[in-house]
This record gives structure tokens, sequence and C-alpha cells, in this order.
């Protein structure tokens, strides 16, 4: 379906000042982005948010979540047991378990780093590591409580061989990426027809997905993801997103040191720290950890007791599959979970992404017109069996 791999758009300081003269195209930041040869609109996130300031007047709309919940079973994509991670901590204070799993980062981003993490899984190398920080309204980050802490003075767990070092490049991906060209084309028509219809809306609609971090952010294959920067392209540091600890640069880490976002998403981190993945489940287990009052969100020497025991972490993958008690071996084991997402490429996820930047659902008032990329989430959810 695509046309090649070249980037589809050129760039005019100006957008057509009279309608019947104008080419197809779409204002970023004060500039037009036109491609020639528009075909039927591909639907993506920024086609979504960028609509024309909507009316006020409407009633009975769907929520978000009943979109979703109408969306049919050939929408949802299953995420492979070899992208999600399973990690098991220390029972609750009630004795209850708790379980959060990851879904890790696709290619073409931080493949190296993702490696690295299912190498050390699979060694073993984050059995009976610990939560060591819980910064307020920032991370909580997880690893061996001798390296890289500020709070400790420790011997640091050695790490197990054929670990790969990565460059710092690699917190970025070269264009072109046909999906994310697949979803700007779709951006830029959704505009363009809006543009035909109101000659005036590139006054009244707000920049695709445009922001102070990135040009454009869309998201594309399930992942948000801002560019361009020449012909770079970065995933985006929202609430969940999972990233590798590292210490000054140049060093980049190499997934032995994890954290999560719990707080407003530190958009200043992008292209500055390797992003690898999400969490999908059992978020609730590392948001609601105690504070650290050390450095950083660090717990002290004296707040040892309050960093949470993480019992294992292992590829999904490498677990029993759905019938467990099939196997003698995987009695007693952990089953392997089946998630999947819903097609952020399809109908439902652009009506969910356009009522997520305009609710009209009886709570509210005032439509916003527009959204944050990351106040558009990507439903996930487990598979059923």
């Amino acid at each position: 379906m695509l046309r090649g791999y070249a980037f589809p758009a050129n760039i005019v300081s100006e957008p057509p000042s009279a309608p019947q003269n104008a080419q197809k195209g779409v204002l970023i930041r004060g500039q037009w982005w036109q491609r020639a040869g528009m075909r039927k609109p591909l639907i993506s996130f920024a086609a979504a948010v960028t609509v024309a300031v909507p009316s006020i007047a409407q009633v009975a709309a769907p929520s978000p979540n009943e979109i979703v919940a109408q969306a049919s079973a050939d929408e949802w994509v299953a995420i492979a047991a070899d992208d999600l991670l399973v990690i098991t901590l220390a029972p609750a204070a009630d004795g209850s378990p708790r379980e959060v799993v990851i879904q890790l980062m696709p290619e073409p981003f931080s493949q190296g780093w993702v490696e690295n993490i299912r190498t050390l899984a699979r060694a073993g190398w984050y059995d009976d590591i610990t939560v060591n920080r819980v910064q307020d309204n920032y991370v909580v980050q997880w690893g061996d409580p001798n390296y890289d802490n500020p709070e400790a003075a420790g011997e640091a767990k050695p790490l197990p061989d054929g670990l790969r070092v990565m460059d710092e490049a690699d917190y970025t991906a070269e264009m072109p990426w046909p999906p994310f060209i697949a979803a700007l084309e779709g951006a830029i028509e959704e505009q363009a027809e809006i543009y035909e219809q109101d000659p005036a809306s590139h006054e009244i609609t707000r920049p695709t997905g445009s922001d102070q971090y990135a040009s454009l952010n869309l998201v594309v294959n399930g992942w948000p993801i801002a560019a361009p920067e020449g012909d770079r392209i970065w995933p985006v540091h929202c609430y969940g997103m999972v990233g590798v600890g590292r210490g000054m640069s140049p060093d980049t880490g190499s997934g032995a040191e994890l954290y999560t976002v719990i707080g407003h998403a530190p958009r200043h981190l992008d292209r500055n720290i390797a992003l690898v993945g999400r969490i999908v489940e059992g978020m609730e287990h590392l948001s609601s950890l105690p504070r650290g009052s050390g450095a950083l969100g660090f717990y002290t020497t004296q707040e040892a007791d309050k960093r949470t025991p993480i019992r294992s972490i292992r590829v999904a993958s490498d677990l029993p599959g759905a019938d467990p008690a099939s196997s003698s071996e995987a009695i007693g084991q952990k089953r392997r979970p089946q998630f999947e997402y819903l097609s952020t490429e399809g109908a439902t996820f652009a009506r969910y992404a356009e009522a997520r930047a305009n609710r009209r659902d009886p709570f509210f008032i005032v439509p916003a017109g527009g959204a944050d990329i990351c106040n558009i989430p990507v439903p996930v959810r487990r598979a059923k069996e």
C-alpha cells in the first residue's frame, strides 16, 4: 500500500491562500506539509485529534471506554509472548500476590537493550533484586541495590556475559519507517479533507500532533512516537513507559537497571535515555510504593525495609502455555499471560482518540479540542483464552 519509503511530504513556509489553488497538506508548526497523489485516508492518532473545534451541542456521546468496548475482535492485535516480561514482586503485607507485566518495545526502537533484557531475564540475573527508587510524580526504578545507587556502598552484582553496549544514537531510530510513513500520510490526507470542507480550518484546528517537544507526535503500531528531528524518530516518555537507567554520558545503560514513569510525562527525557517498553498490567503495584527520602527518591540505608523484593522476572515465552496442568513440570509454575492491544490503524482507535481529545459524554461540559499524545493511551487487555 505504500508508494516506496521516501518521506512523503514537501514543506512550504505558508499554507495556500486560496482553496481552489491549494494542494492537500497539513499545518505543522507554521509549515505547510504537502503530498501529491493523495489517496483514501489512513486513520491515525494525529488525524483524530486534528479536528475543527467541535460543536458543544452534542448529547449522549459514548465515552472512550465505551468506544473501545465496541471494537470488533479483528481490531485487536496479539502481543507475542517473547515481547512480554512477567515481574513477580514479593507478596503485599496482606499476603496477596503482586505481578507486573511489561510489553517490550518492537523494532526499530531500542533493540539492543531489549535483547539485553531478555538475556538478563533468562540468566536469572533479575531474581532477588529490589525496587530501590521511588520518586514522587516521576519514576520507580529497580535493579541491583548496589549499582549506581547514591544511597548504597556494597559490591555490585556481576552482569552475565554477552550483553551489548549501545550507542547514544540508538535512543532514536532512522527514518523512513514504513508504519510511520503510513500514519503520516493518513494525517496529511485527513487534514486536507478538513481544509477542503472549510478553507479557514487551518486557523481553528490544532497542529497535527505537534507540541513543544516534537513537530509530530503519532501513535504508530500501538506506540507513541515523535518526529521529526532530521531523519530520526523516537518513542515518547508517557505514563507507564519503561526505560533503562544509566549513568552520565557516554554510559547508555545495559538494561540491568529499569524504571517506569509514575507521574506527569517527563518528555525532557526523550532522546536522552533508552525506552524499552511499557507496563500493561500491575502498574498499581509500583505506583503505590512508599516514596524514598534519599537523593532522587532512592531509599536511604535507614529505609532498606522499604525496598520491595523482586522474586523473579521472566520472558513470557519461557513460561508454560495456557494449560500448565498438561505438563508435570508446569505444575505450580506461572502460566504464560496473553495480551492484545487495540490496533491504532483502525476506525475504532480513531474514534477513541477523538473522544479522548473531545470528551462529550455526560459528565463533560466543554470539549477540550485536542489532547497530548500521552493522554491517548493505547488500550491493552488480556486476551480471551
